[in-house]
């Protein structure tokens, strides 16, 4: 997988990680990146920004109809960055009923899946190219107080094995990232420092390149991974203690 010539797509690509992905696809050498959103409008100001490089494209993972348009549209493309995401900080128990934690499968994970089987063939035909799945260090470990996200990218951990081995005889590289902490609306809940997303791009982008598997690309992540290691019951017992406080607590 190279980055430069290469064409991306990345959905949700109009702000946060995603975002950080288009800018920095463009600027490591990256021939054109298609932008997916629900709203295109949405992403107008990178079409602005890099004029016929970037592409707004209309595309929510949730609707199939949607996800095989584009993989009719977009016939170019050598790198899928699966970046949608739905986190609705809810409890499992506590939501009101079981469809905010539906809602968070459906995106999280059958939208990543649906995106995964739709440019399979694109990416045979291009040559093979990469998959990267941007997961979350509550893949790794149960956090209570982030409901139906957390079993949602666990799922969507196990599924970038299944497609790696799958699309393996493709040459098609699939690389999972555990995110911890970054500075984006989806985080903006949580207090203490957060990595900036433009670094998690990079360190995205440099694990598809180098046949990573399965990257753990800040700080939390390491740490979350080290800990789960060392000490696996009392993670738990501190993830759990996040449902008594307000907010989610990281330190630096």
């Amino acid at each position: 997988m190279e980055i430069k010539g290469c064409v991306g797509l990345v959905t949700g690509g109009n702000r946060g990680i995603g975002e950080a992905f288009v800018r920095v696809l463009l600027e490591s050498g990256a021939q054109k990146v298609y932008a997916g959103s629900r709203d295109p409008a949405a992403a107008a100001h990178l079409v602005e920004q890099y004029p016929g490089r970037c592409i707004a494209l209309e595309l929510d993972v949730t609707d199939y109809d949607e996800v095989a348009r584009a993989a009719t549209e977009c016939g170019d493309v050598s790198l899928v960055v699966n970046n949608a995401g739905l986190f609705s900080n809810q409890t499992l128990l506590g939501a009101p009923d079981m469809s905010i934690a539906r809602q968070e499968m459906e995106v999280n994970f059958f939208g990543t899946l649906a995106m995964c089987r739709a440019f399979a063939p694109v990416l045979a035909r291009n040559g093979g190219g990469g998959i990267i799945n941007v997961l979350s260090a509550a893949a790794l470990c149960p956090i209570p107080n982030m409901g139906g996200y957390g079993p949602s990218k666990a799922a969507t951990r196990s599924l970038s094995g299944c497609v790696r081995a799958e699309l393996a005889g493709q040459g098609t590289q699939v690389t999972a990232l555990i995110v911890g902490s970054v500075d984006t609306r989806m985080a903006a809940h949580v207090e203490g420092g957060k990595e900036k997303p433009d670094d998690i791009a990079r360190a995205g982008l440099r694990a598809v390149t180098r046949g990573i598997d399965e990257l753990d690309t800040d700080r939390m992540a390491v740490e979350v991974r080290a800990a789960l290691a060392l000490d696996p019951k009392g993670l738990e017992r501190r993830m759990a203690r996040m449902l008594n406080v307000p907010v989610i607590r990281t330190g630096r």
